[in-house]
This record gives structure tokens, C-alpha cells and sequence, in this order.
């Protein structure tokens, strides 16, 4: 048992330290605006390469209230954590909420992901209850590899669809974890 608890502090402690190099994508020398223009460019990035990369995700981005996109680094030794910054974009009228994340959870693996993650909304009141609330609970397993895969998700589940950029393409993705959003008070 005492080395089981060495282990996930261990692990925690490897997490925490990848979640700083995941603030690194926005620079701690730069100006929040500067902080805000980077996340921007970022987010419009990965909402144009998901729409290149999958005709459903188009579609529900079409249908879609609004949108959230985040940097993640996760790392993963039978417990996983990890990190990182994004936005969430009401599309309609343009407000941003500049946000946070935090992730852990327990599942098989071993080793970092860098990963973008792109949560459509279907409706105003789950897109305001991510942005006030911040609690995503996920679980399953990767559920489409690839560019192939990319077109398996048709519909919003719960108001919502995810999708994942990895090395591997675009992932429609979960694992048994917990990831908290919070609004980030420097940036907003």
C-alpha cells in the first residue's frame, strides 16, 4: 500500500511539472493582449483544420453555439495528469472566455500526450454551464484514429462533441478522467 501512494504522488509530481511547459505555449514575458492574440491564433488554427479534416465536424460546427479549444499536456503512469490554456467562443456574438484546464484521472497508459481539444456546444445554456462551471467528466476509450475516424462523431452527446488533434490526426477521444475548467483571471 505505502508504495502504491509513493507511486501516484510520483506521478502527480511528473504531472505538475509538465503542466508549467504547457503554460509555456503562451510565454509568462508577454502582455495578457499578447497572451490573448496568441490563444486567438491558436484557436483559430484548430477550428479551421478541424473543419479541412472533417466533414461532420463542420457540420456540427455550423449547428454549434459555440465553441472551446484547448492546449493539453497529459502524461500517464496508471494515473494520469496534466494541463493547459485555451478559449471558449460564443459564436453569435464573439465574446471569448479566456480559461484554464486541469486534468486527472486513473487508466491504462504510460507516457506524455500534447494534444488540442476542441468541444463543440449545441446550445447556450451547455455552452454557458462549461463556461461557468467548468466540470467535464469523460469517459470510454478512443473511439476513431485518424483522419478516417474523424467523421465518426455525426451528432452532439449531452450538447456537446470533442474532438482531439494528436500526432496520430484527429481523435474522437476520452479516457476514464476528470479535467476541471476554470475562467483564467489574468487573461479575462
Amino acid at each position: 500500500m505505502k508504495r502504491r501512494v509513493i507511486f501516484a504522488i510520483e506521478a502527480l509530481l511528473l504531472a505538475g511539472l509538465l503542466i508549467g511547459p504547457t503554460m509555456a505555449v503562451v510565454a509568462k514575458d508577454l502582455t495578457a493582449a499578447e497572451k490573448r492574440m496568441k490563444i486567438d491564433n491558436i484557436t483559430k488554427d484548430n477550428i479551421a483544420r478541424l473543419k479541412e479534416k472533417s466533414v461532420d465536424a463542420k457540420t456540427l460546427y455550423d449547428k454549434a453555439y459555440g465553441y472551446a479549444v484547448f492546449t493539453d499536456t497529459k502524461v500517464a503512469f496508471g494515473l494520469s495528469g496534466g494541463g493547459g490554456i485555451g478559449e471558449a467562443v460564443a459564436k453569435n456574438s464573439s465574446n471569448k472566455t479566456y480559461m484554464k484546464m486541469a486534468t486527472g484521472g486513473v487508466g491504462l497508459g504510460l507516457g506524455v500526450q500534447k494534444s488540442e481539444v476542441i468541444f463543440l456546444f449545441e446550445t447556450k445554456e451547455v455552452f454557458d454551464n462549461f463556461v461557468q462551471k467548468g466540470w467535464q467528466a469523460g469517459a470510454g476509450a478512443n473511439a476513431a484514429v485518424g483522419e478516417a475516424g474523424a467523421n465518426k462523431a455525426v451528432g452532439f452527446k449531452n450538447g456537446m462533441a470533442i474532438y482531439q488533434f494528436t500526432k496520430k490526426g484527429l481523435l474522437v477521444a476520452a479516457d476514464v478522467s476528470g479535467s476541471k475548467y476554470w475562467k483564467d483571471d489574468e487573461l479575462n
